[in-house]
């Protein structure tokens, strides 16, 4: 998952905050849970405190003294951790648990005090204390009844619950956790389904967006596909204009070229050439324009197999009187993401260059990698030395003035084949002439 994403976004927002409060609510529930012990621990020390109360007789005679055990079988066993003492009348009366030790108590004022102690117990333990001041008959001064406890049984309960209670809340954070990864997943589903379907329009599998989405969607893959063809129409025009203007410059340059072969001299020969360099122009720049309109439309994808079987029966008929064979290796499922028009300009400008040089034969092949096509044409010409191929690029190159056209085929393949991300390569054909081999995008099917 990518930090950039929603769903980071989504997931990181609500886990922080989720473990905040769980964090809080943790704290509070164990200060709640400590508090509810040490309450019950002293409710406990006091019930304890009356039961000595209880259990105690004092006579001004013979002093103060305990008439029955107090039922806490810890008072008896030494250093058990629970403690109780007796101070007043000049005596000290303590349990059986104190062995030969003494509780050092503060003074305290009059009543019930609960504290804990400053001192450690006879153990080291630290002690929790419940003290009484009693006024008794006959004595003039006060007794003070203690009860004292070891601590470390409330520290054990709050731990194991604050054990308890922490590996209960990773759990549910986890489980929280788990519940918005699946709600994200299922909440950003559509958004999903709507990046698989740009994707296959870009890669020219689809040409529009399909399926139902939610209403907060909704009305985006409407506008993408309002764009989509709206995007289709404006090219559509664009090339019907930039047609329209090359067709109103082809008139008046025949008419000035026509004027030359009428018209002898200099300035005739002048205006020839510029006329031609114009005608050349023209056709270079209008081929450029329409591809560089139609590279970019979402969605176009051409059966390459339907072009070249095209172009190899029209090139069979136009070349059928000097004998020249036409070859054609191409899979039926090959499919070139882009404009059908531009496929047909640069595979035709090749093989169209190929017959012109062939002396009997022309071998068109098409395979295909992960994401590409690879067309190769060849002939069995006189082919072209490795110095001139980069020349023959160029603009206007020409290899030979005695053969007709104007020297931009190969050029303007590659333009096309450049503004589509691919490239074209002149090299040696194995039939002993010249191979141009043209890379260009591939298009997966839509059932595929």
């Amino acid at each position: 998952m990518r930090t950039n994403s929603l769903a980071f976004r989504l997931i990181a927002g609500a886990a922080l905050w989720s473990m905040a409060v769980l964090i809080a609510g943790g704290i509070l529930l164990s200060s709640l849970f400590r508090d509810a012990v040490e309450t019950s621990f002293d409710d406990r020390l006091l019930a304890l405190l009356e039961s000595l109360l209880a259990a105690t007789q004092a006579d001004p005679q013979t002093g103060i003294e305990l008439t029955r055990p107090l039922g806490e079988s810890r008072f008896d066993r030494a250093y058990s951790g629970f403690y109780w003492q007796i101070d007043g009348a000049g005596q000290t009366l303590r349990s059986r648990s104190l062995f030969d030790q003494q509780l050092n108590l503060p003074r305290q004022s009059t009543g019930i005090q609960a504290f804990t102690s400053p001192d450690p117990g006879p153990s080291g333990e630290t002690l929790r204390i419940v003290t009484r001041d009693i006024a008794k008959p006959g004595f003039e001064r006060r007794f003070n009844y203690t009860i004292a406890a070891d601590l470390r049984e409330v520290e054990a309960q709050i731990r194991r619950f604050n054990g308890t209670l922490a590996w209960s809340l990773g759990v549910l954070m986890a489980g929280l956790l788990a519940a918005m990864l699946v709600q994200i997943r299922f909440g950003l589903q559509p958004l999903r389904r709507l990046r698989a379907a740009l994707v296959d329009i870009s890669h020219g599998r689809a040409d529009r967006l399909e399926g139902s989405y939610p209403a907060e969607i909704a009305p985006l893959a409407d506008e993408l596909n309002t764009l989509i063809s709206h995007s289709a129409t404006v090219v559509q025009r664009a090339r019907t204009q930039a047609g329209n203007l090359a067709h109103a410059l082809k008139t008046p340059l025949s008419v000035l070229a026509n004027e030359t072969t009428v018209t002898q001299g200099p300035l005739s020969e002048a205006v020839g050439r510029q006329v031609t360099v114009m005608r050349q122009q023209i056709d270079h720049h209008l081929a450029r324009a329409q591809a560089a309109a139609s590279a970019n439309i979402l969605g176009a994808r051409t059966s390459t197999a339907t072009v070249v079987e095209d172009l190899r029966r029209t090139l069979q008929r136009i070349h059928a009187g000097r004998g020249i064979v036409i070859e054609v290796t191409c899979p039926a499922d090959t499919l070139f993401r882009g404009d059908r028009q531009d496929l047909q300009e640069m595979i035709g400008n090749l093989a169209e260059n190929a017959c012109k040089w062939a002396r009997g034969q022309v071998r068109i092949a098409v395979s295909r990698t992960a994401d590409h096509i690879e067309i190769t044409v060849e002939d069995d010409g006189p082919g072209l030395p490795e110095d001139q191929r980069t020349k023959m690029l160029q603009r206007g190159a020409r290899f030979d003035e005695t053969m007709p056209g104007s020297g931009l085929g190969l050029s303007i393949v590659q333009d096309i084949s450049r503004l589509y991300s691919g490239d074209l390569v002149l090299g040696s054909a194995a039939l002993g002439g010249l191979q141009a081999r043209l890379t260009l995008p591939l298009a997966t099917s839509i059932s595929g």
